[in-house]
């Protein structure tokens, strides 16, 4: 973290000199000194890349298939900072924990039968994202855990399962309650893992792993049942559980990670508590953004990921 905080400390000093037009002028011989950029490596899933129209449009050619997208937190962050980073951004959509680490990754672009289907699928595969970190990297970010918890697979069950309850009941959490502690131990170990890779390949990094924001709002009487803007055909009671058996403690369980690691968590849940799929003014989309034609499959949409940058940027510019 030395050479972390040096850094940090020159760049500091060059924004606090930003203003330099009211001072001396410059010595004469005296060369002009480059600030030295923070070098930053973005690793995640696709609540890091984007993935969805809301999110922003796809901005690699040829396509990858990791979906990243141009108003996604990481190029948030990195317009706003400017010269003071030196962005790689190597996340991609559907990634778990092993791909960010040490597992290649065969990206599925937008093809996800029966919502949807990608011309360009199959993609080619893509390296372990960790492979990216370097020794002279200053600050990874990391937004990892939910398809290794398998959110995804959970939020189909749970849509088949709850099909014709009239929205009464918890049929999801009854079939699925008793596997989600061995889910969670499984992010939580791989996490670790992870972390521990990361550390390894970029010893001097400042490493700030990002939790996920609200999805599901407390109050559940505000989701609509069998809105596909929302959580279709989802009860309410199967959407309590969702919140406070499945996605609660999955952000609880990569901050405890992160914190035996020594590293820092970045927060997003509590500043997004009112801007859940089910809020007015939401900052992750439903199963679709607009229904049938723009499927979301519950990501956050281009507010989310904003938000996401402010606490983000302030991590980073911590001392």
């Amino acid at each position: 973290m030395a050479h972390f905080r040096t850094r940090l400390a020159v760049v500091g000093s060059v924004v606090a000199l930003a203003a330099g037009a009211f001072l001396p002028a410059q010595s004469a011989g005296a060369a002009p000194s480059a600030a030295p950029r923070l070098e930053w490596v973005a690793l995640g899933d696709s609540y890091t890349a984007g993935a969805i129209k809301a999110a922003g449009d796809t901005f690699e050619v040829p396509r990858d298939g990791c979906e990243r997208t141009d108003q996604s937190y990481p190029q948030i962050v990195d317009r706003d900072l400017g010269s003071l980073v030196q962005l790689t951004n190597v996340s991609c959509g559907n990634a778990t924990i092993e791909n960010v680490s040490f597992r290649s990754q065969e990206p599925i672009g937008h093809h996800l039968p029966p919502f949807s289907e990608d011309p360009d699928y199959p993609f080619p595969p893509v390296p372990p994202q960790s492979e990216a970190v370097a020794p002279d990297t200053d600050v990874v970010t990391v937004g990892a855990g939910g398809n290794t918890l398998g959110f995804g697979e959970i939020l189909f069950n749970c849509l088949q399962l709850d099909q014709g309850s009239g929205g009464v009941g918890t049929p999801c959490r009854d079939e699925l309650a008793d596997s989600i502690p061995e889910r969670l131990a499984k992010v939580s170990t791989e996490y670790g893992d992870m972390l521990g890779a990361i550390h390894a390949r970029g010893p001097s990094a400042k490493v700030l792993s990002v939790g996920y924001p609200t999805i599901v709002p407390q109050d559940t009487g505000k989701c609509r049942y069998n809105d596909w803007e929302q959580f279709a055909s989802i009860t309410r009671g199967d959407l309590d559980w969702l919140r406070t058996d499945v996605l609660e403690p999955l952000n609880a369980v990569i901050e405890q990670a992160t914190h035996e690691h020594g590293d820092t968590f970045v927060d997003l849940y509590h500043s997004s508590r009112r801007h859940s799929v089910c809020d007015a003014g939401k900052w992750v989309e439903g199963i679709f953004t607009t229904f049938p034609t723009e499927p979301a499959m519950v990501h956050p949409n281009a507010m989310g990921h904003q938000n996401a940058a402010a606490h983000i940027e302030e991590a980073i510019l911590a001392g």
